[in-house]
């Protein structure tokens, strides 16, 4: 499925990269990214609400979600920031939900793909993202350090998924400053919540901003990643799949 996904990230990296000159000329035109590491460091719990229609292996989620409702509701209830996924074969996304999202709400944008090509971070921005998805698994150490170069050029943040103790090393060798554990196995799809527990040590140094992603869908899971001491949640499925999204963010994020 990972192979699947990848194969078709790479073509629309090469469709970003054929425009790198235009994608940056737009990028410095766009309004200034409005801070979304900061968002998730400030008091109080913080919550990543995702915009996600499908998943590749539960299947539709909620399809024919409106992006731009929907973003609204989550700035309504409290969410720190707003993730949108912007894959349009496996996850129903688009990088117009991100620019619909992204003019709809005040909050900070992340733009959730599969980037691969340093294009696509100035493509992001373009699109009005205030931070991207840079995921160790899928770039590796230089792709990361590639990537991390461009998105400080772009003055974009970039969350730096990991997903075990090695890719923790090499995020914070890199200089990542925001670190994801996530709890979904990129080649299972299968949740793990020992997985933050396992890695919530090694995010917690001076100057990090940790994200706990995927696997939180009750106010149990949210308690436990708290406990754990991560600074943000990232919640997806349990928000677009809720009667009322606006009540689960309030409560997940409650003191």
């Amino acid at each position: 499925m990972l192979d699947r996904i990848l194969d078709d990230a790479m073509r629309r990296a090469e469709d970003a990269g054929s425009q790198a000159a235009e994608l940056e000329t737009l990028a410095r035109l766009a309004p200034p990214p409005r801070g979304f590491s900061a968002a998730l460091n400030g008091p109080g719990r913080s919550l990543i609400a995702e915009m996600k229609r499908r998943s590749p292996s539960r299947g539709p989620l909620a399809p024919g979600l409106d992006a731009t409702a929907q973003a609204k509701r989550y700035q309504a209830a409290g969410a720190a920031a707003i993730s949108v996924l912007t894959d349009p074969d496996h996850f129903d996304g688009s990088l117009d939900d991100l620019i619909a999202v992204s003019a709809a709400v005040g909050i900070p944008v992340l733009r959730k793909d599969f980037l691969l090509d340093p294009a696509q971070v100035w493509e992001s921005r373009a699109a009005g993202a205030d931070a991207v998805l840079l995921i160790v698994a899928v770039l590796g150490r230089g792709g990361i350090e590639n990537m991390l170069e461009v998105a400080n050029a772009a003055g974009i943040d970039a969350l730096v998924e990991i997903h075990d103790a090695d890719e923790a090393h090499v995020a914070l060798d890199t200089g990542a400053t925001l670190i994801g554990v996530n709890n979904r196995d990129l080649k299972t799809f299968e949740t793990d919540l020992e997985v933050a527990d396992r890695l919530a040590h090694l995010v917690k140094g001076a100057g990090v901003v940790s994200v706990a992603e995927s696997g939180v869908s009750d106010r149990e899971a949210a308690s436990r990643m708290w406990k754990l001491g991560y600074d943000a949640i990232l919640v997806g499925e349990a928000l677009v799949t809720a009667d009322d999204p606006g009540e689960l963010v309030k409560m997940l994020v409650a003191e």
